[in-house]
């Protein structure tokens, strides 16, 4: 179903089914919210999972001429949050970019949350610059991204082949892909976040006054990382979590960014035990 966000634009929210209490699931950069259905799956029998689609990914456009900004994407975030809010709090869960746009839903709206759990939240210390001579290599990686096969099984087989896609599990690439593509006037399946939009993304992680208000976010929140390094969020991830009053970091050193699609049902069991911490 569609929710109202900011400028017009209504946000897809999908439901994933379940029974119990609402847990919203905010997607990464370059991904949508049906890539959770995996972790999901892991706890349907506990919660009532849902995930919405943040604008110019999966089936929320973006607004003509909408230059890329972080506000645009925390009012999504926050406008999925309201639509699935119950007494209480819901339990928020998210991924990279998606972690980062629940925090700042969070600091406007904590009412809405019992607590979050956070996989590598796109968040840098104020002070922290990437040295100049550094490339940027995510972002030219998105940037390089094909954005069109013959078929979804095409899309599958190519990036089954290919770091970090080889790594997810099979549901999770499915996931992924079948969610992430639509089929063109052409005949071909285009990707629905474009490369461009990802990359540009990726060039503006700078999240204006997060770092310096997180001692303002009151709600337990758990900072879930892979090993790190530097200049990554994995890097930052325990420090994110130092800052936060009821902030908890763990470490997993087998995982990298894209934990909850390498190992769908350990996170899932993580959040699991999240939830258990939690007061009702």
């Amino acid at each position: 179903m569609k929710v109202a966000s900011a400028n017009g634009v209504k946000v897809e929210l999908h439901d994933l089914g379940g029974t119990g209490p609402h847990m919203l699931m905010s997607h990464a950069n370059g991904f949508h919210g049906l890539c959770w259905k995996p972790v999901a799956a892991n706890l349907n029998k506990r919660f009532h999972c849902y995930a919405h689609d943040h604008r110019g990914h999966g089936d929320t456009a973006a607004p003509k001429d909408w230059k890329v900004a972080w506000s645009g994407y925390a009012a999504d975030a926050t406008a999925a949050a309201k639509a699935v809010a119950q007494k209480g709090g819901i339990i928020g869960v998210g991924h990279s970019m998606g972690g980062a746009t629940l925090l700042l839903t969070a600091m406007k709206h904590p009412e809405l949350f019992r607590g979050l759990l956070l996989y590598e939240p796109i968040l840098f210390p104020d002070d922290v610059r990437r040295p100049a001579n550094r490339p940027n290599v995510l972002a030219e990686g998105a940037a390089r991204r094909k954005p069109s096969f013959k078929s979804l099984d095409e899309a599958i087989k190519n990036y089954s082949s290919k770091l970090p896609m080889s790594h997810f599990t099979p549901e999770a690439l499915e996931a992924y892909v079948h969610g992430g593509f639509r089929k063109g006037d052409d005949g071909l399946m285009h990707l629905k976040c474009s490369p461009e939009l990802e990359s540009e993304n990726f060039k503006n992680p700078n999240i204006p006054n997060l770092w310096k208000k997180l001692p303002e976010i009151g709600i337990p929140v758990w900072v879930l990382s892979g090993h790190p390094e530097p200049f990554q969020p994995s890097g930052f991830a325990e420090a994110i979590a130092d800052r936060l009053p009821k902030g908890n970091h763990i470490e997993y050193s087998d995982l990298d960014h894209f934990g909850p699609f390498v190992d769908p049902v350990r996170i899932a069991r993580i959040i699991d035990t999240f939830a258990d911490t939690l007061e009702p």
